[in-house]
């Protein structure tokens, strides 16, 4: 994370996502998929909004429309002042393998369309 600045994207990926293939080569992952079900993207996105500004959030939109139970809780850890935007899947994909993604986060969460795509904000100004 410390490699990431403003507009820099960080991608927290399900376990079914294919980590491998559908993120920028130049990309560092994290591999935090111990077995599935561990670690869970929710618990990961805690600890990034912890520590890095987060500009803006997309998220994977299924390719019926519907919208994942998963979501519920992004939006209730992101708060009013981020909001999710959806997009449909395989441009997900293809915007995962831009240059602007630096790191993948590799997750051990099953549930599907779990994956989001974080913008990196910027820090606030020091004062004085």
């Amino acid at each position: 994370m410390a490699a990431t600045g403003h507009g820099s994207q960080i991608l927290i990926a399900d376990a079914n996502y294919a980590h491998a293939t559908n993120v920028h080569p130049g990309a560092d992952v994290v591999y935090l998929n111990l077995r599935p079900g561990l670690v869970g993207i929710d618990d990961i996105l805690t600890s990034l909004l912890d520590t890095v500004p987060v500009e803006s959030v997309v998220a994977m939109r299924p390719d019926d429309g519907s919208v994942p139970a998963c979501w519920a809780g992004y939006e209730q850890l992101l708060g009013p002042e981020i909001p999710l935007r959806p997009i449909a899947r395989l441009e997900f994909y293809q915007t995962c393998r831009r240059p602007d993604v630096a790191l993948c986060i590799a997750s051990g969460d099953t549930r599907h369309y779990a994956n989001l795509l974080l913008t990196v904000g910027f820090l606030p100004e020091s004062p004085g």
